[in-house]
């Protein structure tokens, strides 16, 4: 046991709050109000200039600089991006993307989540000012959704969770290809082969035993400079990293033994070199850990509690007025995620079901797929992340409304139907027990 600490008192709340599966999604929210306050107050002149103030520097004939906004969403964001790779990379070397069996079900429901919304967004916007922003109801913003779940309960069934947080990644992944395919143009291929090249070095050193953080830390800077000089959007070049990230220790746990035994020859005095042993231990316990789990570890904060919450500053604030809540543009966002992501989830998942190829979790009912669907079609970071590559100028403007009233729309609906679902269910088992 550690011995104890004064500070702890005031530390051990914050610490519980952080790790607080819904915090994300609640801290998301609160910087989201305050964009929109703002937005809509007499300071909405100055707080929405403000983001456009220029950042950079310049070396003879070069210059780098991009307003504040640009940084925060091609930069910032990246590390939002290669946490998101982190993710999917775990996903699929240890959770339900590891097997075709277990993912089937999710990998469905998220191609439908995806296609269904885009289909309809499509029909509704086909020759409209705003049918480039196709992609931005595809996302689903999985702080939100695990939020909203959180608010449900213990109801919420554990097959459920994996299923909607198994969508949410494989519905990553598909938003990362949108990006990659529909939102990237003009690309320049020497600074692409350059960061391309990198990484390809960066998987050399990992094979030769390369340990250094500052090493593939300066190698990842260098790899996003490529990919933002290419063309293509720069925030693939966190997820390319998140994926080259080894999701596999570095020392295998059974090798651990021969340190804690030199430990405890050196708890009963017994070896003089007490600081080479303690370094070594130290050294042995820490690469027992995958990188991929450290740096998830060491992320998580700051993507949920920073960079996505100054996301959401810079992004979500919208001078509303009427005119833009009763838009074509807002109306087919919110046919696309409101319909058209419940649908689609709930569609392409009875059909894997109907086919055989897949089925449902233990204790989820179909009732429970619709309300699940619902709920993702919170849209928010990434729907925004989109709409902002995709447009620009008033229409920006009136998509970023049409999400922020469309995501209102499915958290609320998809709350209610899944407390109204779970609940239910509840009822009928203890009917059946008695």
């Amino acid at each position: 046991m550690f011995p104890a600490r004064p500070i702890e008192r005031f530390t051990s709340p914050v610490g519980r709050f952080l790790h607080m599966e819904s915090a994300g999604g609640l801290v998301l929210f609160l910087f989201t109000v305050i964009a929109l306050v703002l937005a809509n107050s007499p300071l909405s002149t100055s707080f929405l200039e403000f983001w456009r103030i220029p950042l950079g520097f310049s070396a003879g004939g070069f210059e780098f600089s991009h307003s504040l906004r640009h940084w925060i969403n091609d930069g910032l964001m990246a590390l939002f991006f290669f946490l998101v790779g982190l993710e999917v990379k775990r996903e699929m070397v240890h959770g339900e993307l590891r097997t075709l069996k277990s993912a089937t079900l999710p990998i469905l429901g998220a191609i439908g989540g995806m296609a269904i919304p885009a289909a309809i967004y499509l029909a509704l916007q086909f020759k409209g000012e705003a049918a480039h922003g196709w992609g931005m109801v595809m996302a689903t913003d999985i702080a939100f959704v695990v939020g909203c779940m959180s608010l449900v309960g213990k109801n919420v069934p554990k097959g459920l969770k994996i299923f909607l947080l198994t969508l949410a990644i494989a519905d990553d992944i598909g938003a990362i290809l949108v990006i990659a395919v529909g939102y990237t143009s003009n690309v320049s291929l020497l600074p692409l082969f350059a960061a391309c090249g990198l990484a390809a070095l960066i998987v050399l050193l990992i094979r030769l035993g390369v340990r250094s953080k500052v090493v593939f830390i300066l190698m990842g800077v260098a790899v996003w400079v490529g990919f933002h000089e290419s063309g293509v959007h720069a925030t693939l070049a966190g997820v390319l990293l998140g994926l080259l990230t080894p999701a596999s220790p570095w020392i295998e746990k059974s090798r651990l033994t021969p340190f804690f035994d030199k430990l405890r020859e050196l708890s009963t005095g017994g070896d003089d070199y007490s600081a080479v042993v303690l370094r070594n231990t130290e050294q042995a316990t820490k690469w027992a850990r995958s990188p991929l789990d450290r740096a998830v570890e060491a992320l998580h904060p700051w993507v949920s509690f920073v960079i996505m919450p100054l996301f959401a500053l810079a992004n979500a604030g919208v001078a509303f007025n009427l005119q833009m809540l009763a838009s074509p543009v807002t109306v087919a966002i919110v046919a696309g995620l409101c319909l058209g992501k419940p649908l689609g989830i709930a569609l392409f998942s009875m059909i894997g079901v109907k086919l055989g190829i897949a089925a449902l979790p233990n204790g989820v009912t179909w009732s429970m797929i619709w309300a699940g669907g619902m709920l993702a079609g919170i849209g928010f970071t990434m729907s925004l992340f989109i709409a902002s590559l995709g447009l620009s100028g008033p229409v920006l403007e009136t998509a970023k409304a049409g999400i922020l009233l469309a995501s209102t729309i499915a958290a609320a609906c998809g709350v209610a139907a899944l407390f109204w679902t779970t609940r239910r269910q509840v009822v009928v088992l203890n009917s059946a027990k008695h």
